[in-house]
């Protein structure tokens, strides 16, 4: 069993306080003093960290958020997180040797607040070396209505994921705005933990409050996995996702990548995907790189080498002959290779960049925001 144990340090000259103090006052460093100060607990499924679950681990952190350290085994539970400044770290050889995984899907979840595996709504969240899986096909049948599960939901601003594995089949990952959710309503409460302890009925969910002003959130995500088949990566947050693999699972239909959509016309809002593989299992194919969930969708694929599966034309209308959302998208590439690299068969409404066109999308300047964002500098 492991414990904090508080220990008094040795007193500090006032001369060395006094250099300390001025030193961090110059580092001007809030975000960065939070995370060096925050708690660090430990969770082992066998019993010798101080939690064997990683909900009670997040449970006991103070609101200003903490480190989770995850030993390597199989957590099967749901997880959500209300702080900001919260890490999750497998302290494993490698991603898959820590996983967070539960089978909860849209047509289960009953009165649960939330079909993610982990569901994140705090700010600054960091994750290194685990997996977030939903396995709710593992003992159901994907059908067309009802099987979206979610491994992972990022509804905070400035996240930063760094060789992870997110995996599940339809809707797999969700990145969204602040404050609305997938509905584009106001929730009321958020989700949370406490709505459904284990020995108490689930608390009844309030019904939504229209209208919602999403307000725009920026994820990082760098040499991570991410695996589906349908519409697998989805929202409208602003998310890069680089040097990461994509992958395709088996779909007797095809699938999409990406689902992006905007509640709002001006709405700051783009999946960009740069130096990644798209990858799929043996036997995969008519995989396209995006339908429009919703209008005014936005994804920009820059360097990316793009195996078979993909579909020469890239982009597909959400419901063929019944919406027309790719007469307000913004879908683009520059310079990609491989197989499914086929920029002159593309959907007529989808753009082959320049490279002036592409700096724009570099994540130094897309994620940026008016707090100098870095996430490429925090990930190193």
């Amino acid at each position: 069993m492991l414990f904090c144990v508080m220990v008094r340090p040795n007193p500090v000259p006032s001369t060395a306080f006094s250099l300390l103090a001025i030193a961090f006052l110059c580092c001007g460093g809030t975000a960065q003093s939070q995370r060096a100060n925050a708690t660090t607990v430990r969770v082992a499924a066998d019993g010798t960290g101080q939690y064997t679950t990683v909900q009670a681990a997040v449970d006991h952190l103070p609101a200003t958020g903490g480190t989770i350290l995850i030993a390597p085994g199989t957590y099967r539970e749901q997880v959500i997180i209300n702080q900001s400044h919260v890490t999750l770290k497998g302290t494993g050889p490698d991603p898959s040797s820590t996983i967070l995984v539960d089978d909860t899907s849209q047509g289960t979840r009953g009165a649960r607040p939330s079909y993610a595996t982990v569901h994140v709504l705090g700010d600054d969240f960091r994750a290194d070396n685990l997996t977030f899986q939903n396995d709710f096909n593992r003992t159901h049948e994907q059908a067309s209505a009802g099987s979206q599960a979610q491994a992972l939901n990022l509804e905070g601003d400035r996240n930063i994921l760094d060789h992870v594995h997110i995996l599940a089949n339809q809707d797999t990952l969700y990145v969204g705005a602040k404050g609305c959710g997938q509905s584009g309503s106001l929730r009321i409460p958020p989700p949370s933990s406490s709505s459904f302890p284990p020995t108490a009925q689930p608390a009844p969910v309030p019904a939504p409050r229209t209208p919602c002003i999403p307000t725009p959130t920026r994820s990082y995500f760098t040499h991570c996995v991410v695996a589906g088949n349908v519409d697998f990566i989805y929202g409208d947050a602003n998310a890069v996702f680089n040097d990461c693999e994509i992958h395709s699972t088996l779909h007797a239909a095809g699938g999409y990548l990406t689902a992006q959509g905007k509640y709002l016309k001006d709405q700051q809002s783009a999946f960009v995907v740069n130096h990644c593989h798209l990858t799929a299992e043996p036997g995969e194919q008519h995989v396209f790189l995006g339908r429009p969930w919703r209008d005014y969708a936005s994804v920009v694929y820059l360097n990316c080498i793009m195996e078979g599966h993909i579909e020469p034309a890239g982009w597909r209308e959400w419901t063929p002959g019944v919406t027309h959302r790719l007469d307000t998208v913004f879908y683009a590439e520059y310079k990609s290779t491989g197989l499914g690299a086929n920029p002159s068969a593309r959907a007529t409404k989808s753009h082959q960049l320049t490279s002036a066109e592409a700096k724009q999308y570099q994540t130094a300047r897309f994620l940026a925001g008016s707090d100098h964002w870095n996430p490429e500098k925090q990930a190193k």
